[in-house]
């Protein structure tokens, strides 16, 4: 065996069809195309969302509703969350860096800090926003509840 004498498996090349190549080939004429209509035409491309004429499905559904552009979503993360963290961490100070280094929100998420459960260990929280009951529990703790621009 040597590289001059390989040769595809029988049957796995095909030859390609030759259209357009007059009568006697088979595929003259209309080219495998048809008759008339968009489809047989050069240049044919069917339209995102277009229906053969029907109203298209977009258009048949109302629209309602507002997007406000200009609303903030925060990510909210509760106090025995935090807790837990600083816990097993063993920190003193928790901001939105360390939030996302342990996988509890994603790097563009804004924070807020909510009051459920309990705060035991004195931790200075940053965060973008804070409920009043979670800044009311972090300070009773001995920590301090900074907002971040």
């Amino acid at each position: 065996m040597n590289l001059s004498t390989l040769t595809p498996a029988k049957g796995s090349v095909k030859n390609r069809k030759r259209i357009g190549r007059g009568t006697g080939s088979g595929r003259g004429g209309t080219s495998t195309r048809g008759h008339k209509g968009a489809k047989s035409r050069s240049g044919y491309s069917k339209k995102v969302g277009f229906e053969g004429g029907q109203m298209p499905l977009q258009r048949r559904v109302p629209k309602f509703g507002f997007n406000n552009p200009d609303k903030v979503v925060f990510k909210p993360i509760n106090l025995d969350v935090l807790s837990n963290l600083a816990s097993e961490k063993n920190l003193s100070a928790i901001d939105d860096k360390v939030l996302f280094e342990n996988g509890l929100v994603s790097k563009s998420d804004k924070v807020k800090i909510l009051g459920r459960g309990e705060l035991k260990a004195k931790l200075e929280v940053k965060a973008h926003s804070f409920s009043e009951s979670a800044v009311k529990a972090i300070e009773d703790a001995g920590g301090k509840a900074i907002k971040i621009a």
